[in-house]
């Protein structure tokens, strides 16, 4: 039955245990439908045997007769019309399943019989069928089911009005009132909004522009074929000619033209475009139409004899006009911003598709922070922008016909006003062009100022423990200086161009005017010339201005398209790299002669490799750190370019990285990775990955919800949920990139058993393990040992021992560390001794100035392994990119076991109207003097303007005497006067505000910064960094750039509507009267729209963070989200959130239009009214005052509906303020140095530690993690510190760095309380290795000493300690050489030897090793060890350890069991004890 309806047919959950029952549409489709078709089959050979009987003489054909037939034949036809869609489905390539063939088919024959049948009984005289009245019956009966599903389907999703809305309903946007009232109610929240239109969904949008663009691909690469192919050709002709000249045909080749993403671009948006610039068109041409009609009315006024009724209509047709222009406009703003924001939606989406398929070497280009940019920047700007792309045409369209008109009412004088407007273009476009390039300025600061709070944010524990704060908060405020300089430049840029952009208007009209006066006695300026052209120009301000706004737009989304485009053509990793379909049968995996590199164009990273792995056979691979492990891995999962050769993977991959990539997301998430769950394999996976244990400890059990880059888990428990992703995807082959480090020995020892070894959960399938742990090399089944990216030796374990090579040798060495099986061959001491001494005359040189005992058998090795452990020849070497992070205190938390205690509380929306206090906030920021002036300057700029308006209604009345008017000079000259002032006037004040604003911007985010260094790590613990730092690039951006120009614009439009109240009530003093119904009205429109377009825009910006956080995500983790082949299902789930957050941005859009609607429909009406009281009262008027109110009363629209707009505008991102304010005043940590209090200069000299009765816990409201811990440690002690995970190990270092502070007891130094000195007096005094090597992009000096207090001799020597200096050296830049982000172009093993050379400068009395061996080979892990026992000595060395045999020579070793201390002792005394540690002793194989 699944097959025959493509779905379920009966589902009890769905029907019988629900609240809301419904049936499958299998069962709808079938039972239902085929009820009356069965019945009336089965009924008709009896009743047509009855019929043929019946004889009774026909009926006439009646009018419901013929009603009934026509019935059946519609329902005949609607059954057709389902089965033709079902075809059609079928040539689209959807296979819709059989039953939508069979039951439209079924019911339509039916249906016909019925309707024969009607006419069959009408001849035979049968009045009223029972037969047919049952059939008609049952066939309502079966379908009130389908149809109640139906309407269930189609109002679950809160579909939006719109689509079922009417003509006017659509023209006024009538349909968003709704929703207005509600957000007025309360504010809106996400069930309130409706779903969006199929057209605007990711799905369709993206699908679109993906076709376009790939044809525009596609057919780039045909030209450039079939261009090539000329060329060779030609190249071939020219035998007999020289060289060179071939040479020159095959370079020309270069400039073939690349696919441009602009055309895919306007094929898949152009058509819709363009209906808004139809209506953009028809609104142009309307503009015209008021300045001719108010010419006439002033024309009326001025005609004492005019029937009244003349008056009435102009008055009417004015308003009809002024309507009309402004439900045309709005349409056409609805079609620009939609093709806006479906711009935005296809650009994200392709770029997200994208961004999972690029080449390694590609994402290298351009960091996480650079590709989320392109996503949110660059898609931005492709959105305004077609707000005004039309003025392209439109502006020079609208500039031609003011000037016709122009010409037509004051001739040729309208030149020297154009004239004046042509010099003021390049003087706009000059500034346009600088800002420009202010900006490209700025934001390469803002790039680099986002890019390095997320570094400092990713590695903050680490500035933490070594106190390196105060460096890095300089360098943040250093770029910050520059952001501001270049921020302060273009404001007086901008101030400019605000000037002209005032000036420009009265500039022409005064120049205009002038001439026109002088050149010839007998022009008169009357009021109809003066007001009409007056109008006219304010038309003209528009476009010129917009004009060289949008070429500079349109310069910036050049930029922005250049850099899209540039992303969208970077390299795809070629999935068929990696055959996957042919290889030699029992082979799972075959490389034959292949050769890799993480790039075209670097040197390749593996060398004929050459290895076939039969199915089901556990491999592993071994080597020095940077000899290209993992890189092997990554070249099968085909994340390497192959350079040569062929490799086939056969089946399907799961892959266990490095460092374990997990999701923000429940445990649970995790380990299912979109898989359906099966509770027993699911079980099983958690058990052999040794994680039941774990799910205890957490706090909602596998429904704890984890941090982003997993940080409420410690690094082993990441590692295993890793590991149980893997296990439970039940794939064919497990690529395990040393999964074994990251974990506490025993743990190792039981996942090795349950899980990869010969009996694990895996046997059978294909394993390949990158490990550096000998212990479980016997078990396996082939070794391939790595040397210097080439494959130096592989075979069996005995195999390769009999061959008495470096892995041989390699083993022996460490056969004494490790206890390996017993039966192992070991040598006799005296053969070691000789050994030691042929070494030592080859290699004293290496050795004299170190201790000649275990230390020259170290260095052996260290020649036998060609590349050291720096990884000496292979820098290039790269951890398959992904972020370290942090790990955050390694010990889970133990709250309340309740499983909707999330960790990472959701971002809270401020609801409601933003606080006065929030603008007070501001206002202190940029001083309220300054606030104060600006208001003052305001007022006297509008009086400037009032009173120029007034001169010239005054110089048009003034009398005609022999057709001249008088004193022209002294009129021009006033009106001269008074304009310049109002300029002046303007360009101070828009400068002062820029300087308040930038002043304020500086306060704010100095604040911030200096906050969040000061706030104690458990914040960071519960709050993810894109929130963090989304405060630091959106909020701080809004306050540099957004807030100031808002508030310019709208004090600017409220003086302007000010002034014109006052003008016209002046003049039309009866207009007071409809003033306050006109302001109910308007105050009304504007708190609905304002309560609900500000929640709208919160709403948006909330939906907005996950985008990219699901995106960061997504790069870092592409590979593992690759090998796992859900690809797919990632970018479903990006498309769902940026469906969700288009989804309060639509509603966002139309309230604007809803809006503009109402307020210039209230603009509309004071028009009306001042031309109707003009009329009214045209006895006591005279027309130059009718002439200055009317023409004011048109341009009042436009700042009417701007005012609204910008106290939404004002409101929705002073917001920011408020949210900079919020992380400004998070509560800090202790003060870093407490005057007096300050510890002396040597202090710790001894290095005694002491704990009396010390407790702890990670965060209010949780468990204790130490629970009265007293202990004391001399100096100069080495102190073991092991137990389980959870134990509190991690915490005791937290402890003693003051992350945490204590609940209560203390710990003491040296005899000083740590609890009474400054933070950075501790800090500084102690050295940590800690568990996750974290570097920062920047110089690998600054990276081992940000603050310059060492000379470059004390680095070298550190370096050299740390066994990094040969690799140093050997880099060109050498103490200069630039680390990437997070260390990336290091092996973790060299980032980790990095962080020993930062202990090693630091050597202060303590120092603490936090698991530091994680992801090292033993090898690496011995030049540790060693260099800590030589190097500190006389120090107090507290380490935390995994292995065992690292602390074994410990002085003391501290066992901790929950918190508490459940041994303390010599190793050897807690051995015999055979306690706790002496089972972990025997789990590892050391007891």
């Amino acid at each position: 039955m699944e097959a025959f309806c493509g779905s379920r047919f009966w589902d009890s959950n769905l029907t019988i245990h629900t609240d809301n029952p419904d049936l499958t549409p299998c069962f709808q489709n079938t039972i239902l439908a085929w009820i009356p078709s069965i019945y009336l089959w089965s009924a008709l050979p009896f009743y047509l045997l009855y019929l043929k009987r019946n004889k009774r003489g026909y009926i006439m054909l009646s009018v419901l007769s013929r009603f009934k037939t026509l019935f059946g034949v519609l329902l005949w036809c609607v059954s057709w019309a389902d089965l033709f869609y079902s075809f059609h489905e079928l040539l689209q390539n959807r296979t819709p399943p059989p039953v939508y063939f069979v039951t439209p088919l079924v019911v339509g024959i039916t249906v016909l019989l019925a309707t024969l049948l009607i006419q069959y009984e009408r001849l035979r005289g049968i009045q009223s069928s029972g037969v047919l009245i049952i059939f008609w019956f049952l066939s309502v009966l079966c379908a009130v089911g389908p149809f109640r599903s139906k309407i269930m389907t189609t109002t679950a999703q809160n579909s939006c009005p719109e689509l079922n809305s009417g003509f006017l309903s659509r023209l006024t946007f009538w349909w968003f009132t709704s929703m207005a009232i509600h957000g007025y109610k309360r504010p809106l929240e996400d069930k309130d909004l409706w779903s969006l239109n199929e057209d605007d969904t990711s799905k369709t949008i993206v699908q679109q522009l993906s076709k376009e663009w790939d044809r525009e691909k596609a057919e780039c690469k045909q030209k450039e074929d079939v261009s090539y192919m000329k060329k060779s050709n030609h190249v071939q002709n020219h035998v007999g000619s020289s060289p060179e000249e071939a040479e020159v045909l095959i370079r020309d080749k270069k400039h073939n033209r690349k696919p441009s993403f602009l055309k895919a671009l306007l094929r898949t948006f152009g058509p819709y475009f363009l209906i808004g610039s139809f209506f953009k068109l028809i609104q142009d041409l309307l503009s015209f139409v008021n300045p001719q009609l108010l010419s006439v009315l002033i024309g009326f006024i001025k005609n004492k004899d005019a029937p009244a009724w003349w008056g009435f209509l102009i008055a009417a047709l004015m308003f009809i006009c002024a309507v009309l222009q402004t439900l045309i406009l709005h349409q056409h703003f609805q079609y620009c911003f939609v093709t806006g924001m479906r711009l935005r939606t296809g650009i994200t989406g392709v770029i997200y598709r994208k961004s999972l398929a690029i080449t390694n070497s590609a994402k290298r280009s351009s960091t996480v922070g650079e590709i989320v940019n392109l996503m949110s920047v660059d898609a931005q700007r492709f959105m305004d922008l077609m707000t005004f792309l039309n003025m392209l045409w439109s502006a020079p369209l609208q500039i031609f016909l003011a000037l016709y008109f122009l010409w037509q009412t004051l001739g040729a004088s309208v030149l020297a006003g154009v004239a004046v407007m042509v010099l003021l273009i390049p003087f706009n476009s000059a500034i346009a062009i600088k800002t420009r390039a202010f900006q490209v300025e700025q934001m390469r600061y803002k790039d680099s100022r986002i890019k390095l709070m997320n570094e400092i944010l990713g590695g903050i524990k680490v500035l933490k423990l070594y106190a390196w704060e105060p460096s890095f908060s300089e360098k943040v405020l250093e770029i910050r200086k520059n952001e501001l300089r270049v921020l302060k430049n273009s404001a007086y840029l901008n101030s400019l161009s605000t000037f002209a952009w005032i000036s420009a208007p009265f500039l022409v009209a005064l120049t205009t005017f002038a001439v026109y006066v002088s050149v010839d006695e007998k022009n008169i300026l009357d009021a109809e010339k003066a007001f009409v052209s007056l109008s006219l120009f304010n038309i003209l301000k528009f476009p010129l201005n917009m004009l060289p706004q949008v070429i500079s737009n349109i310069a910036q989304t050049s930029v922005s398209l250049k850099r899209i485009q540039q992303f969208l053509s970077h390299d795809e990793l070629n999935p068929n790299c990696v055959e996957t379909k042919v290889i030699a049968p029992g082979n799972a995996i075959s490389v034959r002669n292949a050769t890799f590199s993480w790039g075209k164009e670097l040197k390749p990273t593996l060398k004929d490799i050459n290895m076939l792995i039969p199915s089901g056979s556990l491999v592993a691979i071994v080597g020095h750190v940077g000899c290209g492990k993992s890189s092997l891995v990554s070249a099968l999962l085909g994340e390497m370019e192959k350079l040569e050769g062929e490799v086939a993977v056969k089946g399907s991959v799961a892959y266990v990285p490095q460092q374990a990539w997990i999701q923000n997301a429940t445990l649970k998430d995790n380990i299912l990775f979109g898989q359906a769950p099966n509770e027993e394999k699911y079980q099983d996976a958690l058990e052999s990955c040794a994680l039941k244990t774990d799910l205890e400890v957490l706090p909602g059990g596998d429904q704890t919800e984890i941090g982003e880059k997993g940080i409420n888990l410690s690094g082993g428990q990441r590692q295993r949920v890793s590991l149980a992703r893997a296990v439970y995807s039940s794939s064919d082959i497990f690529l395990l990139d040393d999964p074994l480090s990251a974990v506490d020995s025993h743990v190792a020892k039981h996942i090795f058993d349950k899980v990869i070894g010969p009996d694990g959960v895996l046997k059978g399938k294909t394993r390949i393990l990158v490990t550096h742990g000998i212990s479980f090399l016997p078990q396996v089944d082939h070794i391939i040992v790595l040397e210097d990216g080439k494959i130096s030796e592989m075979g069996s374990y005995q195999e390769l021992l009999k061959q008495n090579k470096a892995f041989a040798e390699f083993l022996r060495n460490y056969a004494l560390d490790e206890d390996i099986e017993e039966d192992e061959p070991t040598m006799l001491e005296e053969e070691e001794v000789l050994l030691a001494e042929d070494t030592l005359s080859i290699h004293t040189d290496l050795a004299d100035n170190e201790p000649v005992t275990n230390e020259v058998r170290k260095q052996f090795l260290r020649q036998l392994s060609v590349v050291s452990s720096e990884g000496g020849e292979c820098p290039n070497k790269m951890s398959t990119k992904r972020r370290v992070c942090e790990k955050k205190p390694a010990e889970p938390p133990l709250p309340i076991k309740s499983a909707n205690e999330k960790l990472i509380q959701a971002e809270t929306t401020e609801t409601g109207t933003v606080k006065l206090t929030v603008f007070w906030q501001y206002m202190k920021a940029v001083s309220p003097v300054i606030s104060l002036v600006i208001c003052f300057l305001y007022c006297c700029q509008n009086a400037a303007a009032i009173g120029a308006n007034v001169w010239l209604s005054d110089w048009t009345n003034e009398p005609v005497v022999n057709g001249t008017q008088h004193n022209t000079a002294m009129r021009i000259g006033v009106y001269a006067a008074l304009g310049f002032l109002q300029g002046l006037i303007v360009l101070i004040c828009s400068f002062t505000l820029a300087m308040g604003g930038i002043n304020a911007a500086r306060t704010l985010h100095a604040a911030l910064l200096e906050n969040k260094f000061h706030t104690p790590q458990s914040f960071y613990d519960t709050t993810p960094t894109g929130r963090i730092i989304n405060r630091f690039s959106k909020d701080i951006y809004v306050i540099d750039e957004v807030i100031p120009p808002t508030i310019l614009m709208f004090l600017g439009t409220f003086f302007t509507s000010l002034s014109t109240m006052i003008v016209i009530i002046a003049s039309t003093p009866l207009f007071a009267v409809v003033i306050v119904p006109l302001a109910i009205l308007y105050f009304f429109v504007q708190r609905f729209y304002v309560a609900t377009s500000r929640q709208l825009k919160r709403l948006e910006s909330v939906s907005r963070s996950p985008i990219y956080s699901h995106f960061s995500e997504t790069v870092s983790g592409a590979s593992v989200i690759r090998a796992y082949r859900r690809v797919k299902a990632f970018v479903d789930i990006s498309d769902s959130k940026v469906d969700e957050n288009q989804k309060s941005y639509y509603p966002g859009i139309v309230s604007n239009r809803w809006l503009g609607i109402r307020v210039e429909f209230v603009g509309n009406c004071i028009v009306l009214f001042a031309a109707l009281f003009a009329v009214i009262g045209r006895n006591s008027l005279n027309a130059g005052l009718v002439g200055l109110s009317v023409s004011y009363a048109l341009q009042v629209t436009l700042s009417l509906n701007w005012m609204v707009r910008m106290t939404s505008e004002l409101e929705t991102n002073i917001v920011a303020v408020e949210r900079i304010k919020e992380y400004s005043e998070t509560e800090t940590e202790a003060p870093w140095i407490i005057e007096g209090k300050s510890p002396p200069e040597n202090w710790p000299s001894k290095g005694d530690l002491e704990f009396v009765n010390y407790s702890v816990r990670y965060r209010k409201g949780l468990d204790l993690v130490l629970k009265d811990l007293n202990l004391q440690v001399h100096g100069g002690e080495k102190i073991g510190i092991v137990g389980r995970t959870g134990a509190g190990k991690s915490s005791m270092t937290l402890c003693l760095f003051r992350i945490l502070e204590a609940v209560k007891g203390e710990i003491k130094i040296d005899g000083v309380k740590i609890s009474e000195i400054g933070l950075h007096d501790l800090r500084s005094r102690l050295t940590i290795i800690p568990q996750d090597p974290v570097l920062f992009s920047g110089t690998l000096r600054m990276n081992l000493d940000p603050f310059n207090k060492y000379s470059d001799e004390e680095i070298w020597k550190a370096l050299e300690l740390s066994h990094l200096k040969r690799f140093v050296s050997s880099q060109p830049s050498m103490l200069d050489y630039e680390c990437s982000e997070g260390g990336e172009n290091l092996s973790v093993g060299q980032r980790q030897l990095v962080c020993l050379a930062r202990a090693l400068l630091r050597k202060t009395r303590i120092l603490i090793l936090d698991e530091a061996t994680a992801a090292i080979d033993l090898e690496t892990d011995d030049l540790i060890q060693m260099t800590i026992r030589t190097q500190f000595v006389d120090c107090t060395v507290l380490t935390i350890a995994h292995r065992l045999n690292t602390i074994m020579d410990y002085t003391r070793v501290l066992v901790l069991d929950n918190g508490t201390i459940a041994e303390f002792d010599k190793p050897a005394n807690l051995i015999a004890a055979k306690g706790i540690f002496y089972s972990m002793a025997k789990d590892a194989g050391l007891a």
